[in-house]
């Protein structure tokens, strides 16, 4: 198994295409990248934290390549927007990936390389040593599908996810 640790604006948005990817066997929303021990969710909000909202994306390299993953990554969220995703703004919310070591690193480098091709923008993702990860309030875990008729969930997640689908359809499981 391989775990990658990813933000894309609102971690709901990541985890609920992340849920659907053959292959992964985990999706655990949190915050990482930040300066006090444990925040919450409305100190993440305030901007003032340091922290990303993230995803710990674990799967089965067997199963679904990481560069699968970290090619759907650039396809869920604009790379190329500094600390926003659409309506979601501050530096909770920008494009990041957090690496384990060098190997993770020289990944994650490789994949902006690899898409900068797919936007005009330069892909302004952070790629930054993974700190501790908090894993965020049980209740935005698996949000999207315990939520799917919620607004957000049906004008900003199901394009994403649309959008994903057009290109990686082969790898969702629905």
């Amino acid at each position: 198994m391989k775990t990658f640790v990813l933000g894309g604006g609102c971690f709901w948005c990541l985890d609920a295409v992340y849920q659907m990817t053959k292959g992964v066997k985990s999706v655990v929303s949190g915050y990482t990248g930040g300066a006090i021990p444990n925040p919450s969710y409305e100190q993440i909000c305030s901007g003032m934290t340091g922290h990303a909202e993230v995803v710990s994306v674990t799967f089965d390299e067997d199963v679904i390549p990481g560069d699968t993953i970290l090619d759907m990554f650039f396809t869920q969220h604009d790379p190329t927007t500094l600390n926003r995703q659409g309506y979601d703004t501050g530096t909770q919310y920008r494009s990041s990936m957090f690496y384990k070591n060098a190997e993770e690193e020289a990944l994650f480098r490789a994949a902006i390389v690899r898409n900068q091709p797919n936007w005009r923008d330069p892909i302004v993702t952070e790629v930054s040593p993974l700190g501790h990860l908090y894993v965020a309030e049980h209740y935005h875990q698996d949000f999207y599908a315990q939520r799917p008729g919620v607004g957000y969930c049906q004008v900003i997640i199901n394009p994403k996810i649309a959008k994903v689908r057009k290109h990686y359809a082969e790898w969702l499981t629905a």
